[in-house]
């Protein structure tokens, strides 16, 4: 194991709840013992979360109620977090809203809850956490950002475009951060078989959560700044930005 994933003990989950955000807690757990701060919204899911990963060996595990809207309390959440822990080496970001699928939203509502969440919310919660980690000058953050990011197709407009400036905006912070002795790695996974895609057909490389988890260890393990899961994406995506638009537009959703 890598000196800085054996360092990897003190462990902040913005998007507690989230089924990969967990599996990746406990891949970390089965390699040494862990301690953790879960935040998100839904409490009674918190309390199932930190009771499982005690009993998976966590040695300290707690959660924190708040949603991701509420970004007037990013900055004292976060702190009360790192505090917690006296610190954390590893931060993942788990914020996420599927919404509705489509171009031109038929609920308009809805596509800005989407982008409130996906790009203002977790937008908000990565900046507080990267300047906690910068006045620390060591940490990880993981956040995890989507292939629908990469190049939006017609079939999933908002979600894409809202993926695309989160990811954006990681990758400008770790090379901000790149002196400061913090980094930043981007998870684009593709189909992830969890409950927000639940109802909705496979798509062709659909993994499960364990299978993502497996992947950003192996990526902090290595170093990486970029994790693609499963791998094969990072060459289909690499078709896929070559794609003229009027190719792009017929590819079904």
């Amino acid at each position: 194991m890598s000196s800085q994933l054996a360092g990897a003990r003190r462990v902040v989950v913005l998007g507690g709840t989230s089924e990969i955000a967990l599996a990746i807690v406990l891949d970390l757990l089965s390699r040494g013992p862990r301690e953790v701060v879960l935040v998100g919204r839904d409490g009674a899911r918190l309390d199932a979360a930190v009771t499982r990963l005690t009993r998976a060996g966590c040695t300290q595990a707690s959660a924190i109620e708040l949603d991701a809207d509420d970004t007037h309390r990013h900055e004292a959440v976060v702190e009360e977090a790192f505090q917690r822990l006296g610190g954390a080496d590893l931060v993942v970001l788990a914020i996420g809203l599927l919404g509705e699928r489509g171009g031109v939203p038929v609920d308009v509502n809805d596509a800005l809850d989407v982008l409130r969440i996906n790009v203002v919310g977790a937008g908000s919660l990565l900046i507080w956490s990267a300047r906690a980690l910068r006045r620390q000058r060591s940490g990880t953050v993981v956040v995890l950002s989507s292939v629908a990011g990469e190049r939006i197709r017609p079939g999933n407009v908002v979600y894409g475009a809202a993926k695309a400036g989160l990811d954006a905006l990681a990758r400008g912070l770790g090379d901000a951060l790149h002196d400061d002795g913090v980094r930043v790695m981007v998870v684009r996974p593709g189909f992830v078989k969890t409950r927000m895609t639940r109802g909705l057909a496979p798509a062709p490389l659909a993994i499960d959560a364990d299978e993502v988890a497996r992947a950003v260890v192996r990526g902090l393990e290595h170093g990486d700044s970029v994790v693609w899961a499963p791998r094969s994406l990072r060459w289909v995506m690499l078709a896929l930005r070559a794609l003229p638009r009027s190719l792009l537009r017929r590819l079904p959703a």
